[in-house]
């Protein structure tokens, strides 16, 4: 009885200290990016949530079994007072909850037009093929992207789509503004897997574009991918 248990523990040790390494390699990743993109994106940044080993399962810190966002949104109903654009700041919240996922308001330094991945890397191969300036671009692991543009894009992209010929309300296009956020990279969404870049934030494209000049081709593919759908049902 006695080896048994010797063995059970033998097995059990370098899988839990192995689990802590992954867990203080994560922390630190993410106290790095929430500190650079203050430091260098001059972007607000807030804690959100995280992910907490349950009975073997991720779950989401905020308790709720069947949380949507798990891991990824806001810890308290006053975030937008506790987002901050210093990277002091960021260092100091992030080093006492190392594990939080990193938000960023938008309506601030940026918006953010959000479609799915298949809307979303057509439109970015258009865009690249047409030479128009790109801003960062995020990648959920729940299939979609976040496209970077100028603040005040949220108020305009209605109008800007109902020019082009399509009606908003039929097309997987949300403009995302004042009073909402963005999960933004290394975080971590349930066990779906991390927000990634698409197109990294890098000097080059330090310069958001506006949302008028991105529009016409992310339209386009949403258009396209809500013909398709249509088709399909018949």
């Amino acid at each position: 009885m006695e080896e048994t248990i010797a063995v059970t523990e033998a097995a059990h040790i370098p899988q839990q200290r192995g689990d802590q390494l992954l867990d203080q390699q994560r922390g630190d990743q993410l106290l790095d990016h929430a500190v650079r993109y203050a430091e260098d994106r001059h972007w607000d940044v807030f804690p959100g949530t995280w992910l907490e080993a349950v009975d073997g399962r991720e779950r989401c810190s905020c308790g709720d079994a069947d949380c949507h966002l798990p891991g990824a949104h806001p810890a308290r109903p006053d975030w937008a007072n506790q987002a901050t654009g210093s990277a002091t700041a960021a260092r100091r919240i992030w080093s006492k909850q190392p594990k939080a996922s990193i938000l960023l308001p938008t309506g601030r330094t940026f918006d953010a037009i959000e479609v799915s991945d298949s809307a979303g890397f057509l439109a970015l191969a258009r865009l690249e093929r047409m030479g128009l300036p790109l801003g960062p671009v995020t990648c959920t692991p729940d299939r979609r992207m976040l496209f970077f543009v100028l603040p005040g894009a949220a108020v305009k992209v209605p109008d800007l789509v109902r020019t082009l010929g399509w009606m908003p309300s039929t097309m997987d296009l949300i403009a995302r503004g004042e009073g909402h956020y963005v999960a933004a990279p290394p975080t971590r969404i349930g066990g779906h897997g991390a927000v990634q870049w698409a197109r990294r934030p890098t000097t080059a494209n330090r310069w958001l574009p506006d949302a008028d000049e991105l529009i016409s081709p992310l339209a386009y593919a949403c258009g396209r991918e809500a013909a398709a759908e249509r088709a399909r049902r018949g």
